[in-house]
């Protein structure tokens, strides 16, 4: 997003977390910004999935992730070859799919799609996402057809909040990505997120959360990277900004320091 998402950028910051050994690169979507709410980004965004099949042919290891993806912006179909695309050319490094319903009122209007019906929209993307992935012949709008190729399903992680996102999660996803939420406020959401998987029979979810650590502060930083892996987090999602190459190479630094720290203590 923003000025700073140029080719040449992209491809140095990618390559820096690759070779910190960082585990995957998240990028955010918006689709149609308003003049009047550009702070910021200049209205500037790249397509997430256009983004991360670039990235995927540029990198060789770090795994690939949307936070989030807005489903009620995209068709069901298409959505899923364009997933299912991305995870086949990367040779299965499309780790996670972020979804989110979606807020930014001009954004519906923009795309001629009902906002009081995003929660419906989304859950039919989801249902259909889990059809495709799970069969070669599928079905959409009564017609039979072929979803070749068909690689392994992006874990899927939905965003927002309890409760809406915690029984969207449970019957359609792998687990849940809350923002900014504090290790406190994290330990009892992931205690009942479990619960409703472990009724559901389905495995434990993956808890991914989006933050911002001080990475100015090393120390502190694994203080709360730790704090959040106690309180059930099994990924840890750090987003700020950045000038240009070189500063984000210094985030990255930081961050594989935080992370190691956090894991030898």
């Amino acid at each position: 997003m923003g000025p700073e998402s140029t080719r040449e950028m992209l491809l140095a910051c990618a390559r820096a977390a690759e070779a910190a050994g960082l585990d995957e690169i998240h990028v955010p979507d918006h689709i149609a910004i308003p003049p009047d709410d550009a702070e910021g980004s200049g209205g500037r965004y790249l397509d997430p999935l256009t983004a991360l099949a670039w990235l995927a042919a540029k990198t060789e290891r770090i795994g690939l992730a949307t936070a989030v993806l807005i489903l009620p912006y995209r068709p069901a179909l298409p959505t899923a070859k364009a997933i299912a695309t991305v995870q086949e050319l990367s040779n299965g490094r499309f780790v996670v799919l972020g979804v989110g319903v979606g807020w930014m009122a001009p954004e519906f209007r923009a795309l001629g799609v009902p906002r009081a019906r995003r929660g419906a929209l989304t859950d039919d993307v989801l249902a259909f996402l889990n059809d495709a992935f799970a069969s070669d012949v599928v079905e959409r709008n009564g017609q039979p057809f072929l979803f070749l190729p068909r690689p392994v399903r992006p874990k899927i992680l939905v965003g927002g909040a309890a409760p809406h996102a915690f029984a969207r999660a449970t019957r359609f996803g792998d687990g849940w990505m809350p923002i900014g939420t504090k290790p406190a406020e994290l330990a009892p959401q992931v205690a009942e997120l479990r619960a409703r998987f472990a009724a559901a029979g389905k495995p434990a979810p993956e808890i991914a959360v989006m933050t911002r650590l001080p990475l100015e502060d090393p120390a502190r930083s694994a203080e709360l990277a730790r704090a959040y892996r106690e309180a059930g987090a099994t990924r840890l999602v750090h987003g700020s900004r950045y000038a240009d190459a070189a500063e984000f190479s210094r985030h990255v630094e930081a961050l594989a320091q935080s992370a190691g720290s956090a894991t030898r203590h």
